[in-house]
């Protein structure tokens, strides 16, 4: 099956599903992202009822995995269990690639391309608009106290 065309753009981030849900009867999604230096997620969240797995092709991608900040290479993986709060960043001076499955298939292109018009709006990201993002798709955000 070839991957869609599309890329979704998230703030810096470009997102490109080369699987949905509708392909696997809902057991699995997939998809690339690529994350530029500096490139960050723009909010920490935790997945309430699907896991996640992110394989990084290119680069070096620098993930937040409950409290803990694991550097995961070109050709190494990690596993994101639902209810573990994670974020990713680039830290390193190239760009980073990633694929990752989501099991079961519970959030698809319209996750990143409503996130998208949130973080794509202009200046900072409307966390509240974010976080309603994020609970529509079975995400929940993770607001740092200020």
């Amino acid at each position: 099956m070839p991957k869609s065309q599309e890329i979704i753009q998230v703030g810096s981030t470009k997102v490109q599903f080369l699987l949905e849900g509708k392909d696997t009867n809902n057991q699995l999604c997939m998809f690339e992202f690529t994350v530029p230096v500096g490139g960050a997620m723009p909010l920490t969240h935790y997945h309430k009822d699907f896991d996640e797995t992110a394989y990084v092709i290119e680069g070096c991608i620098n993930f937040l995995l409950d409290g803990a900040y694991i550097d995961v290479p070109a050709g190494e993986s990690i596993f994101i269990p639902k209810g573990a709060v994670h974020a990713f960043y680039n830290k390193t001076n190239e760009p980073a690639k990633a694929l990752a499955t989501i099991t079961p298939a519970l959030i698809g292109p319209d996750f990143f391309r409503e996130s998208g018009e949130v973080v794509n709006a202009g200046g900072p990201p409307d966390l509240v608009k974010l976080s309603a993002v994020f609970a529509k798709h079975g995400l929940v955000a993770v607001i740092p106290n200020k």
